[in-house]
């Protein structure tokens, strides 16, 4: 029997009955009870990547500004800024109405500590900080950042998603040591995390924050920006590792909606009429990522050679299926797929005519020697496991010595972050991806470091890199960062830090009655019954 039939009976036989105690629980309150893509298990947005963590910190805390759907910044707990001095002295006033879950005020000294804590452990927070002689709060309004240098991305930094956001906390929490966790969750955000109702492994429970005020704009909320009004009374995050058990529980109505569709459901839930597919709009780049400390892909003309032979066609194929290629494009460069820094520059490098000869003659030329290929494949992640497997018959079809290692991907995250050499428990190549927002524009995009042993996994080593870097942070206009963004992307065809293998949308699956659910993440505020 096919999996996938295998998968579609399993799910319509769950539906019958099967699925477990506690979503048949009942409660007077308006719940959204929702399934993650994963558990959750680091609370503070500071201390992990983890796009998890990232939508917790969403909900629980808030940001000075925010980002609309076309990814233009909106004042959120900011009710505006000045700019004086040429662009050096900014005044930035809070809104009427905030309040922390402990019911204290939002003061601009909380603001001053939380931006601090964020400065310390974020890339772009780092940047902003060391283009500023001071940060100060002027009274219990106003925060103000007086630059030595002109730093055009302030907004930006302030407004940014991804994970390490500037989340505004109480500053008795800001004020702890920047190298430990904060120990509670309390934000000013529009939904309060209950740590008393958290179970790891079972369930995280959310409620509405009733002394939230939001915003008055006349634009309609979207994405971070505008009004977060929440018109549910809670948001009830419940684990299931079991992805059959999740969709009988959606399509019996004991769930209100799934993050993430394996395609192999896509068909039985397409056909049913109570249930609503969200295609997100930030997908997650897959990668392949080289290790530059040891031969012999410290070499970059190797790089360079499986660069010109990867298809990122047979990459999204072998991952997600030939049957919804709506759901993922093989024309990705660095940046996402039609946002404002995508661009064509070199992208006839992964389009051009493949040629298998060519290639191993590059190799050949660049003097492999034939040591072993140690490849790293976490059998458990089924999107990375596709991938490795596809390059492990690639790289011994360009004459490599591959030796492919099963492991789960606990272990493969471990593993790739050692730099020992590859046969003293090291590796040559590995798979993971770049997530949504990151990969919007440099400043969070971990693979684009070319700052050696200091770099994210893989320890390449570019000075130009890091200068265009440096550049597109000192850009004044949209126009001048698409242009470094450009350059960027050629210089990663050329340094080959990693290569992309296509972009992948996640599809969230909803109960027909909810709706006006933002596409870009899941934020839980805005969507609502009717």
């Amino acid at each position: 029997m096919k999996r996938r039939n295998f998968l579609q009976i399993a799910s319509a036989a769950a539906s019958l009955g099967a699925a477990p105690a506690w979503v048949r629980a009942q409660s007077p309150k308006s719940i959204f009870r929702w399934v993650p893509h994963a558990d959750l298990t680091l609370l503070d947005p500071l201390f992990t990547t983890a796009s998890i963590t990232n939508i917790h910190a969403q909900l629980v805390f808030d940001t000075l500004y925010g980002l609309d759907s076309q990814y233009r910044v909106s004042p959120q707990m900011a009710a505006g800024h000045t700019v004086e001095n040429d662009g050096l002295l900014w005044k930035i006033t809070l809104r009427e109405g905030l309040k922390f879950h402990d019911g204290s005020p939002v003061r601009a000294a909380d603001v001053r500590a939380s931006l601090v804590r964020w400065a310390k452990r974020d890339l772009m927070g780092a940047s902003l900080m060391q283009a500023t002689e001071s940060l100060t709060a002027l009274d219990d309004k106003t925060v103000q950042f007086k630059l030595s240098k002109p730093f055009p991305l302030i907004l930006q930094a302030l407004a940014r998603p991804q994970a390490s956001m500037a989340a505004i906390m109480p500053e008795r929490l800001a004020s702890a040591p920047e190298t430990s966790p904060v120990k509670e969750m309390v934000g000013s955000g529009p939904l309060k995390f209950m740590a008393d109702q958290w179970v790891s492994g079972s369930h995280i429970v959310y409620d509405k924050f009733q002394e939230y005020v939001p915003r008055t704009d006349s634009f309609a909320p979207s994405y971070t920006a505008g009004p977060k009004v929440v018109h549910v009374d809670q948001v009830k995050w419940v684990i299931v590792p079991d992805r059959a058990t999740a969709i009988a529980a959606l399509q019996t109505g004991e769930i209100d909606g799934i993050e993430t569709i394996d395609n192999d459901f896509l068909p039985v839930l397409r056909k049913d009429s109570s249930i609503t597919l969200l295609k997100r709009t930030l997908p997650s780049i897959s990668i392949m990522r080289f290790n530059h400390l040891h031969a012999p892909f410290n070499n970059p003309a190797i790089r360079r050679a499986v660069l010109s032979v990867i298809d990122q066609t047979e990459y999204m194929t072998a991952v997600n299926g030939a049957d919804f290629p709506e759901y993922w494009s093989d024309r990705c460069g660095v940046f996402v797929p039609g946002s404002p820094l995508d661009s064509d520059a070199g992208m006839e490098k992964l389009k051009s005519k493949r040629d298998l000869n060519r290639a191993r003659a590059m190799i050949k030329e660049a003097g492999y020697k034939g040591e072993p290929i140690v490849m790293l494949d976490p059998v458990d992640f089924p999107a990375h496991h596709a991938a490795a497997l596809v390059s492990a018959d690639l790289f011994k079809r360009l004459g490599f010595k591959v030796d492919l290692i099963a492991m789960d991907w606990g272990t493969a995250v471990q593993r790739r972050n050692s730099q020992e050499p590859p046969a003293k428990g090291g590796w040559n190549v590995a798979f993971t991806a770049i997530t949504g927002p990151n990969n919007l524009d440099p400043a969070g995009h971990l693979a684009l470091r070319g700052n050696g042993k200091q770099a994210w996994f893989g320890w390449p080593t570019s000075e130009r890199l890091e200068q265009l870097r440096a550049a597109w942070f000192e850009a004044s206009d949209l126009e001048s960062q698409k242009k470094i963004a450009r350059d960027i992307q050629l210089q990663v065809f050329e340094d080959v830090p990693y290569i992309p293998l296509g972009a992948v949308y996640g599809v969230t699956a909803l109960r027909k009655q909810w709706r006006d659910f933002q596409p870009e993440m899941p934020l839980f505020y805005t969507f609502r019954k009717g």
